[in-house]
């Protein structure tokens, strides 16, 4: 009989024990899993959007002087909130973020890439250097351009399947350059196209005064071409010779010798190959009209597309003729 008292016993144990274990063990499980899901939120600045595709990229920053080691799309965060302002339209942001994508990927090699945090490559910097810069404002600004980085994460512009040469710029003069009459290389996809709205820029116009000295010393200094001083000293010391299809100078005759558009814009330091001047005693003037090289994508152009409607989609599809957008996974 007591054995029998026994199994009953045990049989009233279990039944009131397995209600609590009902309760319980799904708890313990909810606790762990939150645990790690907080694990893995702080694993990454970006949520560990990078993990589709597995790239990461060796940035050598300027200051501090070291290399670091992140996730792709961290370092696209990173570019984007630096290469263009986080006041913009987030579609003109989103279109930035897969340009710079594209940049960089055509730069990896097994599935690393190494750059500068400059305009050598993409200028870059750190959540503590964006701190420092935005200060209050740090977090609404980063939550804005995150936002748009992932809603573009892993895509790319692509021509005929492979990554293209993602140029980028400020501001056009109203037209944007065939990638040939500026940079060596004819692009298919880098066509001078309209950009008229681009007049609205801040960066639209800027003006730098140098003397007739200064400017014949700086070219041959540079360029190994002597000028003769009394060729430039007429009232048409420096003539314009030929212009580009995106209406900026192609050649221009300084003194007795002949330049490029570009090599007068990098040489003087002038914001643009488009300009024009006026010359007063043995002062020069120069006036530009856009600011940066004008091929590609306009930033100010495509934040004003943006202010109209595009999308970042469009405004990739405006800028670069007759590419496709594909993800990385799939080119």
């Amino acid at each position: 009989m007591s054995y029998h008292y026994k199994i009953v016993g045990l049989l009233c144990f279990l039944l009131v024990l397995l209600p609590c274990m009902v309760v319980l063990i799904p708890m313990v499980l909810v606790d762990f899993q939150e645990a790690a899901g907080k694990v893995d939120a702080l694993s990454s600045p970006m949520n560990d959007s990078s993990a589709d595709t597995d790239i990461y990229i060796n940035v050598k920053l300027s200051n501090p002087k070291k290399t670091i080691r992140i996730p792709l799309e961290d370092y696209i965060r990173g570019v984007v909130a630096s290469e263009m302002p986080a006041e913009f339209e987030k579609e003109s942001l989103r279109a930035q973020a897969m340009a710079a994508r594209t940049y960089i990927y055509s730069r990896v090699k097994n599935k690393e890439a190494t750059v500068t945090d400059t305009v050598k490559d993409q200028v870059y910097a750190t959540d503590e250097k964006l701190k420092e810069r935005w200060g209050r404002t740090f977090d609404k600004n980063i939550a804005k351009v995150s936002g748009a980085v992932v809603s573009t994460k892993g895509k790319i512009i692509t021509f005929h399947g492979k990554p293209i040469y993602a140029a980028f710029f400020s501001t056009s003069n109203g037209y944007t350059e065939n990638s040939e009459e500026y940079f060596k290389q004819p692009y298919p996809y880098l066509r001078s196209v309209a950009s008229t709205w681009d007049k609205q820029s801040p960066k639209f116009t800027r003006s730098k005064t140098m003397s007739v000295a200064s400017i014949i010393k700086e070219l041959e200094k540079q360029t190994r071409k002597q000028i003769a001083v009394t060729a430039f000293s007429s009232r048409n010391g420096i003539k314009i010779l030929k212009r580009t299809t995106g209406k900026r100078i192609a050649q221009v005759k300084v003194g007795d010798r002949i330049f490029t558009g570009r090599e007068i814009r990098e040489v003087l330091g002038l914001a643009s190959s488009d300009f024009s001047w006026t010359q007063k005693d043995n002062q020069i003037t120069f006036t530009t009209y856009g600011f940066g090289h004008g091929v590609g994508m306009s930033q100010w152009g495509a934040n004003l597309l943006a202010k109209q409607g595009r999308d970042g989609e469009a405004i990739i599809m405006y800028y670069y003729r007759g590419v496709e957008i594909k993800n990385i996974k799939k080119t």
